[in-house]
């Protein structure tokens, strides 16, 4: 089997039986628990789309290691016109979903980790490849969701990890075994990995010698003993255990973050990627830190694409889409939308390969889009806010809007435009307050600006790949300077 259904995914997540704590207890169904169901719709459109014959060129590609048709998400990229297609595939899934679909870590993972096993086995003799590869196989025939999970808590940021306080602040090596490791830690803001079938774990930062119990690389599946995950809090969650899909604002689709916790767990020889080889543990972050750089020029442009039409259908129910100002901000709106589409393609078409055949984004590009996408998407909330209007956040909640006697009233005071009715004016609110400052905000404008490193990492990766020496010589030249 190459190609899961959606409700064969749904069901094999069931299957798992994850370790997942909420709101102070652990979650007997997450599955079907309304708070988290949302997410994991999210992940089953990644499933859905990839059965239709009309997205196939984007959501599949054929696996160079069995031949088959496999999809997009377990995909190692083999060509600049794959980079190109992961991003355009994003655009569409946040069309489809207004929402994080949680895959990306994992299939930006992957492709981090695969080229660099390639390279630690070619200086070290080491298997690492050799397992990735095998892992790889499985996941692709098994059309497996992957985590990544990068982000430690870091303690006390001007410290390296062996300087912390507490060692387990880092992810680390606790024990080394004739047949494994055991490792202790947590990694934090992990997008998906209750929606996931395994997780591929990586360094946060470049390290020295002294880290080598910190420099580890491995993949297991997310219900390994030792593995639980502690649900984050997002804004206006607990509405979705209210009943009401209407003040959810987008009540199929979501995100979900989770604190997860590694206690003493056992990570098998052919599950390891890197084991104290701590000069790659760099390598392995910023290529990664790249390809997901690479990934916000889709998927945040595909939710943007949702936040504008909102605005628009906002606009027209409130009787002013003829507006000159409303019309240069829809402009606006849309003229920043698409930079991030271009910085997304950009790097992604100057790709080149790396050692190990696999196809790597143009660094610097994708840095730059990213460092757009801090900026961009926040003043497109802004706009979108100023279009719709206060009546965004304070409007009456549906159980007043379908009250005998409350409805009526709000009815004859909230209807605005010629054919536009009061409800589909509060669901279109109700949409933008989702997508500016509700549960989807965390996969929009937040993550916006932390996902895939802070706006400072990427200044460090745009001057570290700007090539000042090369530009300085540029000038000398057309002045004729000689020194």
């Amino acid at each position: 089997m190459s190609l899961m259904t959606g409700e064969q995914y749904i069901e094999s997540i069931r299957a798992l039986e994850l370790p997942v704590y909420m709101f102070g207890k652990k979650v007997e169904n997450p599955v079907d628990d309304p708070v988290l169901r949302p997410a994991l719709n999210s992940v089953r459109m990644t499933y859905d789309l990839a059965q239709m014959p009309e997205y196939q060129d984007l959501m599949t590609a054929i696996s160079p290691y069995t031949g088959e048709r496999i999809n997009r998400f377990t995909h190692i990229h083999q060509s600049a016109d794959d980079l190109v297609k992961k991003v355009k595939m994003q655009r569409l899934l946040g069309q489809k979903t207004a929402s994080c679909f949680q895959r990306c870590v994992g299939m930006d993972a992957m492709n981090a980790v695969f080229s660099t096993t390639y390279e630690v086995d070619r200086k070290y003799g080491t298997s690492y490849h050799r397992n990735f590869l095998s892992f790889l196989k499985k996941v692709e025939n098994q059309d497996l969701t992957v985590d990544g999970a990068m982000t430690d808590p870091k303690g006390d940021r001007s410290r390296t990890p062996h300087e912390q306080d507490d060692p387990d602040l880092f992810l680390h090596i606790v024990e080394r075994r004739a047949d494994g490791i055991v490792v202790r830690g947590a990694k934090l803001h992990q997008t998906g990995i209750l929606n996931s079938h395994e997780v591929i774990v990586m360094p946060t930062i470049s390290m020295g010698p002294e880290d080598k119990d910190y420099a580890v690389s491995f993949a297991i599946p997310v219900n390994t003993k030792g593995v639980y995950m502690i649900v984050g809090r997002q804004s206006c969650d607990t509405r979705k255990l209210e009943g009401s899909k209407l003040d959810v604002g987008n009540a199929e689709f979501g995100g979900v973050e989770a604190m997860t916790i590694f206690d003493d767990v056992f990570v098998p020889n052919d599950r390891i990627f890197l084991n104290g080889e701590t000069e790659f543990a760099g390598v392995i972050v910023e290529r990664f830190a790249g390809y997901h750089r690479q990934s916000y020029g889709g998927c945040k442009v595909g939710v943007g694409d949702v936040l504008i039409g909102a605005a628009a259908l906002a606009a027209e129910y409130n009787g002013c889409a003829g507006a000159s100002h409303i019309k240069d901000k829809l402009i606006e709106m849309t003229h920043l939308n698409e930079t991030l589409y271009c910085c997304g393609i950009a790097c992604s078409a100057e790709g080149s390969p790396t050692a190990s055949g696999s196809y790597m984004i143009d660094l610097l590009l994708a840095n730059v889009c990213k460092q757009n996408v801090t900026r961009f998407p926040y003043e497109i909330v802004r706009l979108a806010e100023d279009i719709a209007g206060g009546l965004m956040v304070t409007a009456p909640s549906e159980a007043d809007f379908r009250d005998p006697k409350l409805g009526p009233v709000i009815k004859k005071y909230l209807k605005a435009a010629a054919g536009a009715t009061a409800e589909n004016r509060l669901r279109v609110f109700r949409l933008i307050k989702n997508l500016c400052l509700g549960t989807a905000a965390v996969g929009y404008r937040t993550e916006s600006m932390h996902g895939a490193g802070s706006p400072q990492a990427q200044r460090i990766m745009i001057a570290r790949q700007g090539n000042l020496d090369h530009k300085k010589e540029l000038a000398k030249s057309i002045a004729h300077i000689q020194e």
